[in-house]
């Protein structure tokens, strides 16, 4: 298999992680400099660099406006055009049995609009003919699903249900809260994303961890760092899978039948560490967070309570997809519209670095499966960076989506955007 090898030709500077109590002794990091552990992956061996190889950099992006005519960069073969825009932050993109689109619109920030808008093609030509208000007042909203006559929200502090009606409008009853969640902690993972497994029997639900390495005491990651399994009706909690950063997008192979999620890994091991990823979940599963990654490396910020018990069960993620990607959205290609390459395949939305002396992220990927199993990573939607030097970049992808027609929808949040991405016949 294809050898990945990470480059890097950067001074080696000690630094230790934004807001990051944890710390190596001097001793440590000149050990750990001389390694750079290799890895076996399910899509080949991948050697990472030492810990603090580099420098820990905070470096984010400016969001300009996308110019009138511009849109983001597909291969040939494809078209990019605005599905719907002028929306607030609109993060994540749920599509009923019924074919409505209904869009989270929701940020970090305290001008989180914490609602959701239905966005409905009448006649089948893909474009929005209605737009409406369909739920709104939430807390900090994400996933969404409809099951079994129920519309169900992932807000940050819990799982809501409302009676669905299909091709209504709005909701107007009132929800009830099926799940309490954990919140707060570490601002950038308060999205909880849900689906249902293939038979709707079970809902899963991501949660991210409340730090980047455990540092304000594992007392406070309780059901985090995790994905959740719930009856419909909220009943019989599990930790499904733990040890997972933060788990954002999931999905279904459709081959495999399996649980799969996109990651976001830890900050402040320099450029090239940790790398996000995209895995198949196994029952039980234990990932390494905060402990240890890809396997039983050791983070030194753990060198004096490494808890080499957990360390030891960790499992290797399948597919490595950059670090410090913030790699989010998740979707496994189902249609028939794109090349059949394209066939059960997964697209990947990576909203962007910020701790990375040079932007990564800020694209959509896309992983090649063939009979169920992952091939290389590969560029699919570029152009958001619009200057690295000068740190601006037009937009930020996040969510991945197919349309029954077989479109990919791309959100950019922070351009209020939803890009289409059609085969051009």
């Amino acid at each position: 298999m294809k050898k990945l090898i990470y480059l890097l030709a950067i001074p080696l500077v000690i630094a230790s992680c934004k807001n990051q109590s944890k710390n190596t002794s001097e001793d440590t990091n000149e050990v750990i400099k001389d390694s750079t552990p290799s890895v076996q992956t399910a899509i080949g061996e991948i050697e990472l660099p030492a810990p603090f190889f580099t420098r820990s950099v905070s470096r984010p992006s400016t969001v300009i406006d996308w110019p009138k005519e511009k849109t983001p960069t597909a291969p040939a073969g494809f078209k990019v055009t605005r599905f719907a825009e002028d929306l607030k932050h609109p993060r994540w993109t749920y599509i009923a049995p019924n074919g409505d689109a209904f869009v989270a619109e929701a940020n970090t920030s305290k001008d989180s609009a914490n609602r959701i808008t239905l966005l409905r093609d009448t006649n089948g030509d893909e474009k929005v003919d209605e737009q409406h208000i369909y739920l709104e007042g939430l807390h900090q909203n994400l996933g969404m699903l409809v099951l079994n006559n129920y519309f169900y929200v992932a807000n940050t502090d819990g799982l809501y249900r409302y009676p669905y009606k299909k091709g209504a409008n709005k909701i107007t009853s009132e929800g009830e809260k099926i799940v309490d969640l954990p919140a707060g902690g570490y601002n950038n993972h308060w999205t909880r994303n849900i689906i249902s497994s293939k038979d709707g029997s079970k809902i899963y639900i991501s949660v991210g961890s409340a730090s980047n390495v455990g540092e304000h005491g594992m007392e406070e990651e309780q059901r985090r760092a995790s994905i959740l399994e719930v009856n419909p009706d909220g009943s019989g909690e599990e930790i499904y899978a733990s040890g997972i950063r933060n788990p954002v997008g999931m999905d279904i192979n459709p081959v495999t039948g399996e649980l799969w999620t996109a990651v976001n890994e830890r900050d402040g091991l320099g450029d090239n560490l940790v790398p996000d990823y995209i895995t198949s979940v196994k029952k039980g599963g234990f990932y390494g967070w905060p402990f240890s990654y890809y396997g039983a490396i050791n983070d030194p910020r753990w060198e004096e309570d490494p808890h080499q018990d957990m360390v030891e069960k960790t499992i290797i993620p399948d597919v490595p997809v950059g670090s410090h990607t913030a790699s989010l959205g998740l979707t496994f290609y189902t249609a028939d519209q794109f090349p059949n390459n394209y066939k059960n395949g997964a697209f990947v939305g990576q909203h962007g670095s910020w701790n990375r002396a040079n932007f990564a992220g800020y694209k959509v990927v896309f992983v090649p499966f063939s009979d169920g199993k992952p091939q290389q990573p590969q560029d699919f939607l570029t152009g958001f960076i619009a200057n690295d030097e000068a740190g601006e970049v037009y937009g930020r992808p996040v969510d991945v989506t197919v349309t029954p027609k077989g479109s990919l929808l791309v959100n950019d949040d922070d351009a209020g955007i939803i890009w289409k991405v059609t085969a051009a016949n």
